[in-house]
């Protein structure tokens, strides 16, 4: 951003700014080379093709338990686990229901987490929302 006399503002109120550029310009790069109508398992291989080349460090189809006094009720599988900090969900079609949120939020105080990026990804256009865990700031 610049304002008056040239002088670039940085912004030091984001989680993990270079990382999630990153991130954006991957999904990006995918939409752009395959588009937004193809099954979500495509656009998830793509996802990876493209983490791998920009040397980022993942976990796919990340296993997250679920436990009720001590008791395993069930399992959570998230897309992705990147650099064991930011959980990236991905989804088809532009608009993302609320429950896509809560979902994302849940991984994300399962397993300690800041930063939830959720991908929508139409015909037309990939539709990025980043969901903060304020319980963790």
């Amino acid at each position: 951003m610049n304002q008056g006399g040239g002088k670039i503002l940085k912004r030091d109120d984001l989680l993990y700014p270079e990382l999630s550029y990153k991130i954006n310009g991957i999904l990006f790069d995918v939409h752009n080379a395959i588009g937004g109508a193809v099954p979500e398992k495509y656009i998830q291989k793509a996802v990876a093709t493209g983490l791998e080349k920009n040397n980022i460090k993942f976990q796919e189809q990340y296993y997250v338990p679920i436990t009720f006094e001590g008791k395993h009720i069930g399992k959570y599988y998230l897309d992705f686990l990147i650099e064991n900090c930011i959980v990236l969900e991905l989804k088809r079609g532009r608009y993302i229901p609320k429950a896509v949120f809560s979902q994302t939020l849940g991984y994300m105080d399962k397993l300690n987490i800041k930063l939830g990026i959720i991908a929508g990804f139409a015909n037309d256009a990939v539709i990025i929302k980043r969901v903060i865990n304020h319980k963790l700031l």
